[in-house]
């Protein structure tokens, strides 16, 4: 579940991110100064939890709630008890009084309300950090990965290329992009042709090394006979 932190005192969030890391099924997704910038990154991406100052600059955290037409499941963070009705008036999971121990974090988080798991195979994503902003991509939409270095280049079915700082290695992750040279990853449902030089995938042709050609064309082989 992705989580945003709404809170403008540093220590106090730097505290909220390290303990939404060591909860498994909770992904810390970013942190906001202000109500302004919250707006921003509930537009940009999917939010299911926030951890939300009372007492932020300019709007404050109850206001900032109530504007919210369909608001993420909601935890207050405060040095001071005397909002925790109006919080609750407001539909919040619950109330952290700051400063905040792992204990009684870990009691607030069992509360929220967590997706069902589904027993179909689940299509996966990631969000990427591209130009400062984390964006999300479908892995069965990456036509193929490119290394430049400390960053690499996502080719994207759509025609976008997104780039990311990242290594190459850290992309071969089971999602079904195979390395097809040391610079190059290619995801196996989008090969459109290859040879035994070159793979054509997103209409671009991507070389095929001379260390990785073998385990290639027989992954490809496999692959067109359905096995």
């Amino acid at each position: 579940m992705n989580c945003l932190v709404v809170e403008d005192e540093p220590l106090a969030a730097l505290i909220l991110e390290d303990y939404i890391q060591q909860v498994p099924w909770l992904r810390f997704a970013g942190r906001c100064s202000d109500a302004g910038h919250a707006y921003e990154a509930l537009q940009q991406q999917a939010v299911e939890v926030l951890f939300l100052d009372i007492h932020l600059p300019g709007l404050k955290g109850l206001d900032f709630l109530r504007t919210l037409a369909h608001p993420p499941q909601t935890i207050l963070t405060t040095a001071y008890q005397d909002y925790a009705l109006d919080g609750f008036d407001l539909g919040v999971v619950d109330y952290l009084l700051k400063p905040v121990d792992f204990e009684r974090f870990l009691k607030a988080v069992q509360k929220l309300r967590r997706p069902e798991i589904s027993t179909a195979p689940a299509r996966r994503f990631q969000f990427f950090n591209v130009n400062k902003k984390m964006v999300r991509v479908w892995f069965d939409e990456i036509v193929s990965v490119e290394s430049l270095k400390e960053y690499v280049r996502l080719h994207l079915k759509d025609g976008r290329a997104l780039v990311t700082k990242s290594q190459i290695g850290e992309m071969e992750t089971g999602q079904g992009l195979m390395r097809v040279h040391r610079s190059f990853l290619v995801a196996i449902a989008h090969v459109e042709a290859y040879s035994s030089t070159e793979i054509t995938a997103g209409g671009r042709a991507i070389p095929i090394g001379r260390q990785y050609k073998d385990q290639v064309l027989e992954k490809l082989a496999q692959f067109s006979s359905g096995n």
